[in-house]
């Protein structure tokens, strides 16, 4: 047995953080859901939505701030402190993210969901539930070979993101003659692609508390 697992052994069973970690998962998954479900709904129910993912955006808000109060007060804590701060700033970054692409559809009248928009709220779902899924491994750090297989998935979905925005960014400039609506479409689609990028993030976190657990 490692000193780690020695240490997690004798340590008494957290009751603060990992609660933490759930609430957090339950709601990136529920607002990248959300944000889908809004570019998929008719034009008139999208607005709804859209303002709901913002909701969500600051409940994680509240999740993460409460996490932070949380390291400050707890002496002791169930993993590094510092991969604890970690991840739930990349957790909250996913929402911001997130949140900026739904507020911008918002803002700019986006009424036309393009084939990118469809894919790049698609690839954040399924790397938003493989955060989720990461998360509430966290508890049981016994299932190292599923944080392993989570950080691959987010790896594979940012790649993936990565591509359909490269693509969708050339063919807008390519097809589009006007102007305002290349920037309207750039900034959700940039903003989309940074929510995959913060994911990843989280992966990078979970990675290295494979590494020292192992």
């Amino acid at each position: 047995m490692s000193l780690n697992n020695i240490f997690q052994f004798l340590v008494p069973k957290d009751k603060t953080f990992y609660p933490l970690f759930e609430k957090a998962a339950n709601k990136i998954k529920k607002l990248s859901q959300t944000l889908h479900e809004a570019v998929n709904a008719p034009a008139k129910e999208r607005e709804k939505l859209l303002k709901e993912v913002e909701v969500i955006k600051q409940e994680i808000e509240v999740i993460a701030q409460t996490t932070r109060v949380e390291l400050g007060k707890n002496f002791i804590t169930p993993f590094d402190r510092e991969d604890i701060h970690n991840l739930i700033t990349a957790v909250d970054a996913i929402a911001d993210n997130l949140s900026d692409a739904a507020s911008r559809m918002r803002l700019y009248h986006i009424d036309k969901i393009t084939k990118p928009l469809h894919k790049l709220t698609e690839a954040n779902l399924e790397a938003c539930n493989e955060v989720a899924k990461g998360l509430y491994t966290l508890e049981n750090m016994k299932n190292l070979e599923v944080l392993s297989g989570v950080c691959k998935n987010i790896s594979r979905l940012e790649r993936k993101a990565d591509k359909v925005f490269d693509k969708a960014v050339a063919d807008i400039f390519e097809n589009e003659n006007n102007a305002i609506e290349i920037i309207k479409y750039k900034e959700v689609m940039t903003a989309l692609e940074s929510a995959t990028d913060s994911c990843r993030d989280v992966a990078n976190v979970l990675e290295a508390i494979t590494v020292k657990y192992s």
